[in-house]
């Protein structure tokens, strides 16, 4: 945690000619957009997992149609047919995993007060929306860094929950008579609605947390977009960190 801290701090000092006091969170919108670069390729392989499942749509459709009655059965078949393809079901969840320590370096280090003192223009890194709230209302000065916050939120959120009503629209009905058939159908209702929890995960971390939050959902939106030019309505469900 603290080799981390250490280099959001240095990459802070080098800032420091450009951007003054905001500095430092920068370098915190820098570092975010370092640990997306890294991970980049991860996310490559989960674009061509998901593009690979949505080819094998029609085999298992069959397969699940075939072993209805034997779930064992299926299973082992379902994953024979992936390995044969070399498709990985989990590929697409090593992304959001392998950013959650980062996220939590954000959040850790300003709770803990180790880099007070540092602020986006009015607001402090280590304050909440709560605290602007409480310091000048909505339109003070730390309240106007929110909103700015709060409008990218919005728009990458609007963003992905249009692309996630359309991969819904072109995907395939399931088959009612499927166990979990009727569940599935629910989450696929209320999935893309959760694209908006992030402006509620904006207003309740520090802000310096909220910045690691609005530029990993920006980037995502601007990945899957070029991930997935060539399938419109893949790749848009909720974003990740």
């Amino acid at each position: 945690m603290s080799v981390f801290a250490s280099l959001v701090e240095q990459l802070a000092d080098l800032l420091q000619p450009l951007f003054a006091t905001a500095s430092t969170a920068a370098a915190i919108v820098l570092f975010t957009m370092g640990v997306r670069l890294a991970i980049h390729p991860l996310s490559r392989a989960a674009a061509r997992g998901q593009k690979a499942r949505t080819r094998l749509a029609p085999q298992l459709a069959e397969l699940r149609k075939k072993h209805a009655k034997n779930p064992e059965r299926l299973q082992k078949a379902v994953m024979e047919l992936h390995a044969e393809e070399k498709v990985s079901p989990f590929a697409g969840c090593l992304p959001s995993l392998l950013q959650a320590p980062a996220f939590f370096l954000m959040f850790h280090l300003f709770s803990s007060g180790r880099m007070a003192g540092h602020s986006l223009f009015a607001a402090p890194l280590g304050d909440h929306y709560a605290d602007a709230l409480s310091h000048g209302g909505v339109l003070g000065p730390a309240g106007l860094v929110y909103l700015a916050l709060f409008a990218v939120v919005a728009a990458v959120a609007t963003y992905n929950f249009v692309r996630a009503k359309r991969q819904q629209a072109a995907a395939p009905a399931a088959d009612p008579g499927q166990p979990g058939a009727a569940l599935a159908a629910g989450m696929a209702r209320y999935l893309p609605l959760l694209s908006f929890a992030t402006l509620i995960s904006v207003a309740v971390v520090p802000l310096a947390a909220a910045l690691y939050i609005v530029t990993s959902t920006t980037w995502s939106a601007v990945e899957r977009a070029f991930l997935y030019r060539d399938m419109p309505a893949a790749g848009a469900l909720a974003p990740s960190l």
